[in-house]
């Protein structure tokens, strides 16, 4: 991917995520013209740019930050920002949009976060362009190009993981836990697990694992493992014609009471009524 000319636009927009672990949105660069701003708005996906001449303005949560030729900014999904081009030296960028189930906890794993979404002309800006190149090079609308340009972003990602500070790579420690533990509700959220199990699982007290979902996921295992349940009881709800206390049994419930009593505290109704609820969608 050479760079733009003037006014020249070069991307490529994914007509189908086929992946959902990590998939590539869309990718790409551009020349802007003096001024040249996009939002206030959200994106409903991961949006990384780096840029590479000129300056320009990135706005995010109430802060502004001015950037120039390697720098690199992150935008989070539904989260307002708005970047503007520089009138005297409008910047050059490239860019490369991204989502999937696996992209909160890689970027988890770099510098970047909700309150720092901003890499300031780190000593791997030349491989950041080209990584966002390789990415843009393997585009395409078969399967084999998402997963090539699925393959390239993992490298870049991987990079970016591999360079993090000494912070950041406490952060993953901390994320890493979470993640095992994530792993061990998702495997077994159908039986009467306790969080001193998924503790235990993971090598750590109850009030540390308490102390990291709040930080990471900001919850609490008991409630994540309540919501991750009830998730898993409304596709069965929505999906089969299994009883409630089958469905009940299936997501980890013994008490089709209380089974009752916590879906309706987190959907706003009973599961016969949802059930029902979906079933006059589907007509």
């Amino acid at each position: 991917m050479t760079n733009p000319t003037e006014d020249e636009v070069r991307s490529y927009y994914a007509e189908d995520r086929l992946l959902s672990s990590l998939s590539v949105y869309n990718v790409g660069s551009q020349k802007c013209t003096p001024g040249f701003q996009w939002g206030p708005g959200v994106r409903d996906h991961y949006l990384l740019h780096h840029v590479l001449s000129g300056k320009g303005h990135f706005e995010i949560r109430g802060k502004t930050y001015d950037l120039k030729k390697g720098d690199t900014f992150l935008i989070y999904p539904n989260m307002e920002a708005c970047y503007r081009a520089d009138e005297e030296e409008p910047w050059v960028y490239t860019w490369v949009g991204f989502a999937g189930t696996d992209a909160f906890y890689l970027l988890n794993h770099t510098d970047f976060s909700e309150e720092s979404p901003v890499l300031e002309q780190a000593e791997i800006s030349g491989e950041i362009e080209r990584k966002i190149r390789q990415v843009y090079e393997a585009k395409g609308n078969t399967f084999y190009d998402a997963v090539s340009m699925t393959g390239a972003l993992y490298s870049m990602i991987a990079m970016l993981m591999e360079n993090s500070s000494a912070e950041a790579k406490q952060k993953n420690l901390q994320t890493g836990r979470v993640e095992q533990a994530v792993r061990y509700i998702e495997e077994h959220y159908s039986y009467p697990i306790t969080i001193e199990d998924i503790a235990g699982y993971t090598g750590v007290c109850r009030s540390y694992l308490y102390r990291m979902f709040q930080k990471i996921l900001k919850i609490s295992p008991k409630d994540y493992v309540e919501e991750y349940r009830i998730r898993q009881a409304c596709r069965l709800l929505r999906e089969t014609d299994m009883p409630i206390t089958a469905i009940a049994h299936s997501v980890g419930y013994e008490d089709n009471l209380y089974f009752s009593k916590a879906f309706k505290k987190c959907k706003g109704q009973t599961p016969s009524r949802y059930r029902k609820a979906e079933s006059g969608k589907k007509l």
